[in-house]
């Protein structure tokens, strides 16, 4: 183990707090890497650990029962404990309190991902709900499995995808956004401008500049006056760092609420580390911190962790990546285009298929595609190596990316 595992409980081992897939993985990663000591994974929910992305996709319209992962718990020797939620760190112990009792660690590894932002004034009204949870979308089966007229909080990600299911469960649906445009904290206006008419498109209704005053069962009231029959309600408004229980510890967390990690995803506190959607990490290749909240940093981060732990220097400074399905259309993104000083189109927007790709000093930093994965496979590839491109082959939609270095 590393230098941060000193003065700790013999025998205690690795534990990791949260069982989703940063925290499944980084057990399975300690394996892989060769670990022996104890491994525990505490689960705050009871059910077998699942992946999420499939819960507003076949989970939601009842093309699959679950998403659980296939990982043999038992024959990798992994002390798996379900219905588990810590409720502080003790870090002068090297413990952890849970409702079952004190749970002591040699090694912490942070990875309890994300929760929902609710909204305002809706708590406990009936028919409204949230999609993060394998609970969640079995409670949304049967509500869209009845055709109700929905309305959905959000033109974010996950607003879109649950429009999307909920449209192909024969729904009416109408999705209310409180910015002037969809995406509006995650893309620059030009790109979404073409985004926001799929919801058209698939039969949505789509309302952005417009706040959620109040809601009442069977009924949204916005901020202008009007009102939305409402059989259901779903908001997608975000998420935040799930790290309040680590209030007190010594663990530093950013205004964002998510943990300051190092580019080692060590924590403030020796032997704690932090991946996935928890952890915020600077990124030499950005020139900033991040805070990726998406399947792919919950899946490539706990290599890091487990390489780290076991005693090697290793930092994580990956290229992003997330991709979404809305609308009949496969959105693929890489990279991270903040600081970008060029932004150029590959094909017509208004188009089937089409990419955005970020510029600086003549890279590229990050790209968006939609119908076109084999810009994204490239892109990936020329945003790892940091390659000059020529501006004429980059916009040429027939030039492949990897020829469109200068």
């Amino acid at each position: 183990m590393s230098e941060q595992t000193q003065n700790t409980q013999p025998g205690a081992g690795v534990v990791i707090v949260g069982a989703g897939m940063a925290g499944v993985q980084s057990a399975v990663a300690l394996r892989e890497a060769g670990f022996t000591g104890p491994v525990t994974l505490l689960g705050a929910e009871p059910h077998q650990p699942y992946d999420r992305p499939p819960l507003s996709k076949a989970v939601l319209l009842g093309k699959a029962e679950d998403s659980a992962f296939d990982v043999d718990f038992t024959g990798l020797d992994i002390d798996l404990r379900l219905g588990v939620e810590v409720t502080a760190l003790r870090p002068a112990d090297r413990e952890l309190d849970t409702e079952a009792g004190p749970v002591p660690y040699e090694v912490l590894v942070l990875a309890t991902g994300a929760e929902p932002l609710t909204l305002p004034g809706a708590a406990g009204v009936p028919g409204v709900h949230l999609l993060r949870t394998l609970d969640d979308a079995e409670r949304l089966r049967p509500v869209l499995a009845s055709a109700p007229e929905v309305v959905v909080v959000g033109a974010g990600w996950i607003g879109a995808e649950f429009a999307t299911a909920a449209r192909a469960a024969g729904c009416a649906v109408t999705v209310v956004e409180a910015a002037d445009r969809v995406l509006a904290g995650a893309l620059p206006a030009e790109v979404t401008a073409p985004m926001a008419d799929w919801y058209a498109q698939a039969g949505a209704r789509l309302i952005t500049g417009a706040k959620v005053a109040s809601v009442e069962p069977g009924l949204v009231r916005l901020d202008d006056g009007r009102t939305l029959t409402a059989g259901a309600v779903v908001v997608g408004i975000g998420a935040r760092p799930a790290t309040g229980w680590l209030a007190g510890s010594g663990v530093e967390l950013g205004a964002d609420g998510s943990v300051t990690a190092d580019d080692r995803l060590r924590t403030s506190l020796p032997g704690v580390y932090a991946v996935g959607d928890c952890a915020s990490f600077p990124s030499a290749r950005f020139g900033t911190r991040l805070l990726v909240h998406h399947w792919d940093n919950a899946l490539q981060g706990p290599r890091t962790v487990a390489a780290n732990i076991l005693g090697e220097d290793r930092a994580y400074d990956p290229v992003p990546y997330f991709w979404s399905e809305q609308f009949d259309r496969f959105v693929q993104y890489a990279g991270h285009h903040a600081g970008a000083d060029t932004m150029l189109w590959r094909g017509e927007p208004a188009g089937a298929a089409w990419s955005v790709c970020w510029l600086r000093d003549g890279a590229l930093v990050a790209l968006l595609a939609v119908g076109r994965p084999r810009d994204l496979a490239q892109g990936r590839r020329l945003i790892e190596s940091g390659a000059k491109l020529s501006t004429p082959k980059l916009t040429d939609p027939t030039t492949p990316l990897k020829s469109a270095t200068a």
